[in-house]
């Protein structure tokens, strides 16, 4: 299996494969970018059908890190990692520790964080052999509320550069996914009024989201289908794409989800419909910022890292403008932000 050859190897400084025969670990760490800090990006546990999968993901998702914490102004640099295996059956104590060792080894390049199927309190498994992780509990814990509150922002600051104002109330959101974050803002988003329309694979979390905010729940795939305002992609990424497009009517896509354009190209293509696109690492930063507080020297505060969150909103609205002038996509000015940034230092 090849990695310099990869699609989305972008010279990254370093990618390590990890194993751990007694735990059954099989995991991969892909450092990206030291060059604003020491590379931060969370864990994900992915029953990949291949390992070619798994580099692709690891590849692609440490150098969104190296963007998402450059355009949210963090001394940190990008980093991922993956765990190889079914969530359900390889977890246990044992095999988050030899992750921790593993991260050990790095010796600060990589911090490690909780992300896809990973809890705090894995993360606190790792943290039994290792000081290079962050989202502790007791510390900033959770992630996902701040998440769920950048996103919420993003979509307002969406909604003001589209119609002239930011009154959700009866504005029409297709939310696809529901997990933690998307949970949040849903939370948010009834609470602003809006009319929810939702879809995940978990039964148990479609129900909730149906009985606590009066949504409507709708299909795996009739999600692409909905005339509504706003589309929000809340699962995996690669949503946005050949086929999806032609089918989507909402005239904003923003949501926490990762790498949601399938293609750069399809940034463009939206572009063209007249879509706004709230780019993914820019609108989901919320969580990072969040866990960056914990590292300050006089201990964590979450009023200053709400105040930090809040920020998302203010650039997501410079990347709109921006986007608007010089007749480019969303995304491509996003990155030419980040690499501003990155080229500039903070």
């Amino acid at each position: 299996m090849a990695v310099f050859n990869q699609v989305e190897f972008d010279n990254h400084e370093q990618v390590v494969f990890c194993a751990d025969e007694a735990s059954g670990l099989k995991a991969i760490i892909a450092i990206h970018s030291t060059k604003l800090g020491p590379a931060v990006g969370g864990c994900r546990l992915w029953d990949y059908a291949k390992d070619e999968d798994a580099v692709y993901d690891v590849l692609r998702l440490s150098k969104g890190m190296t963007y998402k914490n450059a355009v949210a102004r963090l001394p940190f640099g990008g980093g991922k990692s993956v765990i190889i295996g079914d969530a359900k059956a390889i977890k246990s104590e044992a095999l988050f520790r030899a992750f921790g060792k593993h991260l050990e080894r790095l010796s600060g390049n990589y911090y490690s964080a909780e992300d896809v199927n990973i809890t705090t309190g894995d993360v606190m498994m790792m943290h039994k052999e290792t000081n290079y992780v962050l989202g502790l509990e007791g510390k900033s814990g959770n992630p996902s509320p701040f998440t769920a509150l950048g996103t919420f922002l993003g979509i307002k600051a969406a909604y003001q550069h589209k119609h002239g104002h930011q009154d959700l109330a009866g504005v029409k959101v297709a939310v696809q996914g529901l997990g933690a974050v998307a949970y949040g803002l849903c939370k948010y988003l009834h609470e602003a009024g809006a009319q929810l329309f939702v879809t995940d694979i978990n039964q148990d979390s479609v129900d909730r989201v149906v009985r606590e905010f009066g949504a409507t729940a709708v299909g795996i795939d009739e999600i692409y289908d909905l005339d509504v305002d706003v589309y929000a992609p809340c699962a995996l990424g690669a949503t946005i794409n050949d086929n999806t497009i032609p089918r989507l009517k909402a005239t904003i896509i923003a949501g926490c989800a990762n790498n949601q354009l399938a293609e750069s190209r399809h940034g463009e293509i939206l572009r063209e419909k007249g879509v706004l696109y709230a780019p993914d690492y820019v609108i989901n930063a919320g969580g990072i910022i969040n866990v960056y507080y914990e590292t300050k020297p006089e201990g964590y505060n979450k009023e200053d890292a709400t105040k930090h969150v809040e920020g998302i909103y203010d650039t997501l609205t410079e990347i709109f403008a921006r986007s608007e002038s010089e007749q480019k996509s969303t995304h491509i000015i996003a990155d030419e932000l980040a690499q501003e940034i990155i080229a500039q230092g903070l």
